[in-house]
């Protein structure tokens, strides 16, 4: 039986192997994002429907007698409510610390303010789980002889202040994605704004519109206005819609259009050119920030230059030349 002729190898691999692999993994990549880019769906569509339906209900004046209906308007359950006893029992439950997890929660894209309740009590769990299994680990155990009692200590402190800082940095990362998202999409919003106020639309029907034609490129900013829009229609005090707005997205920006709006409601003045004025200032700024980032990428691509892209660029280079040496010498 006659054995088939070995491939060519690369530091004692086979190179059809491998290119068969990377070809296979790059095939299946491939297919994962034609299946992602055609089974997307629009992420506030069942967010507006909601917000819809007790627009309805608010309009109406209809109270829901069934519990479970109560329940999601109110978005209260047992588990909220033990645990809100709970933390009063134990007098760590603020009404500051609660409003302030309330709107850290809004920004970050929950709308469920009872959900402020879990954020305390995991600031107040996660530090003493982490820390008693840290020591336990530590001290107890003794899993790592070789730490000196500094080390030790540092580590147990570390593990007890990530568990108190925990939540904290998880919605403050989420809120910087979020906020993030939101100002790309703002100089474009209002620029639609600018076009629905020429055209005529009232400023609910304006912010509506934007929300539909933004959604999908902008989901978060998109059920930001529909949300703003749902409230101007029913709320008796149009310049709360625009302060909920405001408190809801940690954006100056944002702050800013709602000054604008809330002045050009309170004294009528143009809404059109006072938008068109902030969406180019916006703009503007939004060039500075690319422009910024442009000026940085030498300075940040000089570190991943020397050490990966120039030791590849020799060996590419020098790899032909040092094989055809090391051969000569071989023969001889």
């Amino acid at each position: 039986m006659i054995n088939p002729t070995p491939g060519p190898t690369l530091l004692g691999f086979d190179v059809v192997l491998v290119g068969s692999i990377l070809a296979g993994v790059a095939a299946m990549a491939t297919v994962f994002a034609i299946y992602a880019a055609v089974t997307v769906k629009d992420p506030m569509a069942k967010r507006v429907k909601a917000l819809n339906e007790r627009r309805e209900e608010l309009k109406a004046g209809i109270i829901k007698s069934a519990s479970r209906k109560r329940q999601s308007v109110v978005r209260r359950t047992e588990a909220t409510d033990r645990v809100k006893g709970t933390l009063q029992s134990l007098n760590v439950l603020q009404a500051s610390q609660i409003a302030q997890a309330q709107q850290k929660l809004a920004q970050a894209g929950h709308r469920n303010r009872e959900m402020a309740v879990f954020v305390i009590l995991a600031r107040l769990v996660l530090p003493v789980t982490l820390g008693v299994t840290a020591g336990t680990a530590i001290y107890l155990l003794d899993m790592f002889p070789d730490w000196g009692s500094f080390k030790k200590f540092a580590a147990f402190a570390g593990a007890v202040i990530a568990g108190y800082k925990g939540p904290d940095v998880f919605l403050q990362n989420k809120i910087s994605k979020r906020t993030a998202e939101i100002r790309k999409g703002l100089p474009d919003a209002l620029d639609l704004l600018v076009i629905c106020a020429e055209a005529g639309l009232t400023v609910d029907a304006a912010f509506n519109r934007v929300a539909k034609e933004l959604g999908r490129a902008y989901p978060e900013l998109g059920e930001e206005f529909a949300l703003t829009a749902i409230e101007l229609s029913f709320l008796n005090e149009r310049k709360q819609a625009f302060d909920n707005l405001a408190w809801r997205v940690d954006l100056d920006a944002v702050r800013g259009v709602v000054t604008t709006m809330i002045q050009t409601e309170r004294y009528g003045t143009p809404l059109a050119s006072a938008l068109r004025v902030l969406s180019a200032e916006f703009r503007n700024e939004r060039m500075m920030r690319a422009e910024e980032k442009a000026a940085r990428l030498p300075a940040i691509m000089t570190v991943p230059l020397i050490l990966f892209i120039l030791p590849v660029l020799f060996i590419v280079i020098l790899g032909p030349a040092a094989c055809s040496i090391s051969d000569t010498f071989i023969n001889r």
